[in-house]
């Protein structure tokens, strides 16, 4: 499931409008070029492009962690088949010494309980490798639903992360119209945070 990144803010026509070099600076006269509108551009680019990284992030760990959940669920049922012929085979084999214990009422017993003797022996061998797959199985299926919890963990850092990114280019907007010095600072440290969120996500377990 992918995710798209896109950027609208309030600002644009701000910006366009002091790129155009119609700007107005602070102590400066009409021809003069105000340096912040421009800044705060470059400052919503940057922290796009790290937007767009943590939304690709997010969705791809979302993605891997339905494959691994899906992949659980396949193993699980073969598992479960596996236990099902293990069964069947004890079965036949218990049905064998039966026929063995019985077969000493027969006439020919000694062969008679030869041969159930031989079948159940057949069974009890074959059913070991049909056990050990199960039990493999069983392993592949607790192994894939953990590396699935572990994903799902890493795309809520993703996402929790992508938002507050997305906070400091709205707060960024805001402060290129107010002009507010706290309202930079707020989306500068939203915005940091934001980055130490995506760390957490890309290097934690």
């Amino acid at each position: 499931m992918s995710e798209e990144y896109e950027v609208h803010g309030p600002h644009d026509h701000a910006v366009e409008h002091a790129a155009s070099g119609h700007g107005h600076g602070e102590h400066g006269g009409a021809g003069e070029r105000d340096p912040f509108p421009g800044r705060m551009a470059v400052m919503t680019a940057i922290l796009a492009s790290i937007g767009a990284i943590l939304a690709y992030q997010s969705g791809n760990s979302e993605n891997l962690a339905l494959y691994y959940k899906n992949e659980a669920a396949i193993h699980k049922t073969e598992a479960a088949n596996q236990w099902a012929y293990y069964s069947s085979k004890g079965e036949k084999e218990n049905l064998a010494e039966l026929g063995a214990s019985l077969a000493a009422l027969s006439p020919n017993a000694a062969e008679a309980q030869r041969h159930f003797a031989a079948d159940a022996d057949r069974y009890r061998q074959q059913k070991e490798p049909i056990r050990a797959k199960a039990e493999a199985l069983e392993k592949q299926v607790q192994a894939d639903d953990e590396r699935a919890e572990k994903l799902l963990h890493g795309h809520h850092r993703w996402a929790q992360a992508t938002t507050l990114i997305q906070i400091s280019i709205a707060l960024t907007a805001i402060t290129l119209l107010t002009r507010r010095k706290w309202l930079l600072r707020t989306s500068v440290g939203v915005g940091a945070l934001g980055v130490v969120m995506g760390a957490l996500a890309f290097f934690g377990p």
